[in-house]
């Protein structure tokens, strides 16, 4: 459903643009949040197993950069992962307010069983598109985000989950 908003073409196109977007990005998300919760996993506690798998022990703040959630956020999704015994934490001895958090061997096992799985899933919802239909959306949405984190074209800048 397009907008009914009857202002400025400019702003009439980029409002459908953004509702299409957004429920593309909520339809896709839905499909993969069943298949998760079987795992008993929910979408950030996914993103967390997966960067630690893939990218290694990093602390929460990094965490928090690399899934684009805040700090509260990623706490909670921590303290959750932790209580299943699928992440562990660490502080640093020299400065005791870094905690790194890491992949127990639990975690290890279930990311690895479980994220080949999503890929596959992710692959089929998205292969509606060409590899190069794919390669250009990937690209677009980088832009989109890449624009947004710097600022609108007024030259204020747009909320982040840092400057919240």
């Amino acid at each position: 459903m397009p907008t009914h908003y009857q202002g400025p073409l400019p702003e009439v196109r980029a409002l459908n643009c953004y509702i299409k977007l957004t429920r593309a990005s909520e339809r896709l998300a839905a499909a993969l949040r069943g298949p998760l919760s079987r795992e008993g996993l929910t979408t950030g506690q996914l993103g967390v197993l997966e960067a630690l798998l893939h990218i290694g022990p990093m602390n929460e703040r990094e965490l928090g950069r690399k899934l684009l959630r805040s700090g509260g956020n990623v706490t909670v999704v921590v303290d959750n992962l932790e209580r299943r015994g699928l992440v562990g934490r660490a502080r640093n001895p020299e400065d005791r307010r870094c905690v790194t958090v890491t992949l127990t061997r639990e975690g290890r096992r279930l990311i690895r069983r479980v994220f080949p799985g999503h890929a596959v899933r992710i692959t089929a919802a998205l292969s509606v598109l060409s590899p190069e239909e794919q390669t250009a959306l990937g690209r677009l949405c980088r832009k989109i985000g890449r624009g947004a984190e710097e600022g609108n074209a007024l030259g204020e800048p747009v909320p982040t989950l840092e400057n919240q």
